[in-house]
């Protein structure tokens, strides 16, 4: 019956993974340079992405449908922060576009809960949208300033015996 919805669901699982799989190889390279703030952000934000694939895969199990756990496309490699942010920017802004496209074929096709699922994951990626953005006119107004202060801040935390660094 909801066999569209199925459809639509499991693709979005699978921009979700492709998702956690980007930001925590950003996570773990930011982590690497000692920019703990962008590590945190990109570590933060595959975890919602994990959430998301929770309830989209409770959705599809619920419609009776096979969850499918395949990611679409290959991590990029990619170490620079700017780029970094700009690539997650635009992950962010596809994703809204493409759930809100998605929302409005569950309603065309009577399945209203499925569109307000989408509906909502639209909200989470437009927050993610406007974190990234904010970080990106941050990097643009500081310059590498802004990527020194994170650096000096861990090396801070470490000469001070901080736990867990």
């Amino acid at each position: 019956m909801h066999e569209k919805s199925v459809e639509l669901l499991n693709r979005a699982i699978a921009d979700e993974l492709c998702a956690v799989h980007q930001y925590m190889y950003f996570h773990f390279h930011c982590d690497d340079q000692g920019y703990d703030l962008l590590a945190g952000l990109f570590r933060q934000t595959a975890i919602e992405e994990m959430m998301h694939i929770e309830r989209l895969a409770e959705r599809i199990l619920f419609l009776k449908g096979e969850v499918e756990l395949k990611a679409h496309t290959e991590v990029q490699k990619i170490h620079d922060v700017e780029s970094m942010l700009k690539e997650a920017r635009r992950m962010e802004e596809q994703a809204a576009l493409q759930y809100n496209q998605w929302a409005n074929e569950c309603s065309a096709n009577a399945d209203s809960v499925s569109k307000k699922l989408f509906e909502d994951l639209v909200a989470d990626e437009e927050r993610h949208f406007d974190q990234f953005d904010t970080e990106l006119d941050n990097m643009s107004r500081f310059g590498d300033r802004y990527l020194a202060l994170q650096s000096i801040e861990r090396s801070k935390s470490r000469s001070a015996g901080a736990p867990g660094n």
